[in-house]
């Protein structure tokens, strides 16, 4: 089974038939997809302007959409390398016992579902590697009251997720599946009694701290 790199290079080769270096792109997305693989397609196709169903699509988009791609999954390697040399000097020091992040890692294993979007429509608008970026930070401060990518309060509990753990915190503006680790008890709590609720139209504006994600 070919890897992420070397479905890359079919993606970048300009001599490859269209539909293949396509089909290549929609292959990467089993080795790394953020948002799930429907959901990540989904952002890459509106950010590169490229045609979800379209078969002989411009080269130069494609490459772009890789290009993102390649670029968040550099940003989480490097968490995961941070990850596991942190891991192996707690367990040098007789901390055996995983802690609450951990547990959420080992549901991203590989990079799959780092930032769950339950409704494949519904997705970040920011480059991929800035909204991993922002959940990073949040990962490695004091558990918040908000989204960590968007800055939204308007969070809701969802009780039937697609993806492992099957419930947890939705955010209802950007929607992603927040990481329980970056949410303070308070902030948990409030999310459970609140319940679920529809989320906004993926055409909603919406930005992260401090300004526009786009």
């Amino acid at each position: 089974m070919a890897g992420f790199r070397s479905l890359a290079r079919q993606v970048r080769e300009p001599h490859n038939d269209l539909a293949l270096r396509r089909y290549s792109l929609r292959k990467c997305l089993e080795r790394f997809a953020p948002y799930g693989h429907r959901a990540t397609w989904d952002h890459l196709c509106t950010r590169a302007g490229l045609g979800p169903e379209d078969r002989s699509p411009d080269p130069a988009r494609l490459v772009a959409a890789l290009d993102e791609l390649e670029e968040a999954r550099s940003v989480w390697l490097a968490y995961e390398a941070e990850f596991a040399t942190r891991r192996r000097r707690e367990k040098h020091d007789g901390l055996r016992r995983p802690g609450v992040i951990d547990d959420w890692h080992r549901l991203t294993w590989g990079g799959h579902g780092i930032a769950w979007c339950e409704n494949p429509a519904v997705h970040p608008v920011a480059p991929l590697g800035a909204v991993l970026r922002r959940l990073i930070s949040a990962l490695e401060r004091e558990p918040g009251e908000v989204c960590p990518v968007c800055a939204s309060a308007d969070i809701a509990w969802e009780q039937a997720l697609t993806h492992e753990p099957f419930t947890g915190p939705l955010c209802l503006r950007c929607g992603i599946v927040v990481p329980r680790p970056v949410l303070s008890a308070r902030a948990l709590q409030r999310i459970r009694a609140r319940g679920a609720r529809p989320l906004l139209s993926a055409a909603s504006a919406w930005g992260p701290p401090g300004g526009s994600c786009r």
